[in-house]
């Protein structure tokens, strides 16, 4: 049995990739999820998903790291990005970020359909229209600035609202499964979490990503008083 998961906040977009998973690709079942979150825990819940389907630009995805994450922690499925940019940065940072292909949703249903077999077919799918870019333009390097600068001025503000929370109950010595069951989640979604709270500290542990954090909320509280 074949399960694919599709993660876009636009239901009408993931109707239309479900149909072509299943009447072109051979997909018996599918599964969907409106944010970050959902899909995390969909994917913990479902080992055997083959292909998983991200938006950038849904709830929870706010950095690139999420891609990374996913792709770390659910090596079986085929990952890949369906997403309205068309940005050379996006595409790019996305590919970097480990997943399997960039599909663009402005290819018409045939080209969709190509791109996803590509993917399923082990192939690394990147669209002809970053060939036709030359350079990145100096507003996406000005906006890559940007974030960069917002990272290093807000470092527990970049991250999502439940990784804040995984964040603050892990600086309370929380264990992961007492995590789990007091945000609902699964175990599984709570390493993803913690995953990706250690590579945005740069630590590699609890006790470090601990101590990273509460300097950064004192930071923070530092400033606050200052003004």
């Amino acid at each position: 049995m074949r399960i694919g998961l599709i993660a876009d906040d636009d239901s009408y977009f993931r109707m239309a990739v479900s149909a072509i998973l299943t009447t072109q690709l051979g997909f018996s079942q599918i599964i969907e999820a409106g944010s970050l979150n959902e899909a995390l825990e969909l994917l913990d819940r479902n080992s055997d998903v083959s292909v998983a389907l991200l938006d950038l630009s849904m709830p929870g995805m706010t950095t690139l790291t999420n891609l990374r994450m996913v792709r770390e922690n659910f090596p079986n499925a085929r990952v890949a990005v369906v997403s309205g940019s068309q940005s050379r940065r996006d595409i790019l940072s996305s590919l970097e970020a480990g997943v399997h292909g960039y599909v663009p949703k402005s290819l018409s249903v045939a080209e969709l359909t190509g791109a996803l077999r590509a993917v399923l077919e082990g192939n690394l799918y990147v669209p002809s229209l970053l060939a036709d870019v030359d350079a990145i333009s100096e507003e996406e390097v000005h906006e890559k600035r940007g974030l960069v600068e917002t990272d290093e001025a807000d470092p527990v503000y970049m991250l999502t609202r439940r990784q804040q929370e995984v964040l603050e109950l892990l600086i309370k010595g929380k264990s992961n499964k007492e995590i789990a069951l007091a945000l609902k989640l699964g175990e599984g979604t709570v390493k993803v979490h913690l995953a990706a709270i250690f590579r945005h500290f740069g630590v590699n542990n609890r006790a470090a990503a601990a101590v990273a954090a509460t300097r950064a909320y004192l930071g923070d509280s530092h400033s606050a008083h200052a003004h």
